[in-house]
């Protein structure tokens, strides 16, 4: 099942589930609330779809680089668009010290893709492009509309829940304050597995980016190994307050810096000659091998943005010709 369909699936269910909810509200409420929730929900997408990539750009610290500035960072972006088959997307350079990348905005023609000053410092050119070849892919895939529609049901979702608490707690009986608090507590329950299935959406299509890469000419392990690097460089990062100021949008970067340190003790079973790196070799290597990842770790990833980074290293060693 292509990339596509499971999102579009993924946002078909999630819209049924909150179609379901505001039309149990609504038939307890009355129309007009449920309209209401409709409306703002509505307003909510499309306030995301026109303000979010300056909100991502202004947490980001982004920099909108020249060709003259940046002529290599330049040249990957283009020739990778090319292969791709889209317009040339806006290249920029984060000011933030955490090493990592990403891409954002409205559309195809609207893209833009970043990397940060830490990542430009840890990666090599090969690697870099294999990086930059993942973020060119999300732009492709258009992946970035998805997650805008998906990330605002859960928070709508929110929205009706503390309504239907308010409702119950000062309601009293004659206006159904019982009956409000437990939709409240039902629509509480709803956002939680809303929320997970969102993130469960983002996993997806990092998997899907990692393989976009690969499509677009970049060799498996070049960016097996900056996966790899990224972790450990996230692991030696230190700037806690920084790592706090892209909490909310760090869905966006090529792995989740904040789970760095949870991640090194599983990739120590790919690493065999302790050089920092993966190599064809290694990588081809971990293909007949059953990578081991504990019960916590299998429990935390179903709330978190990314896969794990074994986990994806694996999928690479698939796609080795």
């Amino acid at each position: 099942m292509g990339l596509n369909t499971r999102m579009f699936l993924l946002v078909a269910l999630l819209f049924a589930i909150l179609y379901g909810v505001i039309t149990g509200v609504g038939t307890w409420m009355g129309a007009g609330s449920a309209l209401t929730y409709l409306i703002l929900a509505f307003v909510f997408l499309g306030i995301q779809y026109l303000i979010g990539p300056a909100i991502v750009s202004r947490t980001m610290k982004v920099k909108w680089v020249s060709q003259k500035e940046a002529p290599e960072l330049h040249r990957m972006v283009a020739e990778l668009a090319e292969r791709a088959h889209l317009p040339k997307p806006k290249v920029g350079i984060s000011q933030l010290a955490i090493p990592n990348a990403f891409a954002f905005g409205k559309s195809q023609g609207d893209g833009r893709v970043c990397v940060t000053q830490g990542i430009l410092n840890l990666l090599n050119k090969d690697e870099l492009k294999a990086v930059l070849g993942h973020e060119l892919s999300h732009v492709k895939h258009r992946d970035m509309v998805f997650m805008t529609l998906l990330s605002a049901i859960p928070l709508v979702m929110y929205w009706i829940a503390l309504g239907m608490m308010f409702r119950g707690a000062f309601g009293g009986r004659r206006q159904g304050g019982g009956y409000a608090a437990l939709i409240g507590l039902g629509a509480f329950i709803l956002y939680f597995i809303t929320n997970l299935l969102v993130l469960y959406g983002s996993r997806i299509r990092e998997y899907y980016a990692d393989q976009g890469s690969v499509e677009l000419g970049n060799e498996p392990h070049r960016l097996a190994s900056a996966l790899y690097k990224l972790v450990y460089g996230n692991a030696r990062f230190k700037g806690k307050e920084e790592l706090k100021q892209v909490e909310g949008v760090k869905a966006f970067f090529v792995n989740d810096p904040t789970r760095a340190w949870y991640e090194i003790r599983e990739l120590a079973q790919i690493d065999r000659n302790m050089d920092g790196t993966i190599d064809s070799n290694e990588l081809m290597e971990l293909r007949g091998k059953t990578i081991r990842l504990g019960t916590t770790d299998k429990m935390m990833e179903l709330f978190t943005s990314h896969p794990n980074t074994l986990k994806r290293i694996k999928h690479l060693s698939s796609l080795v010709a």
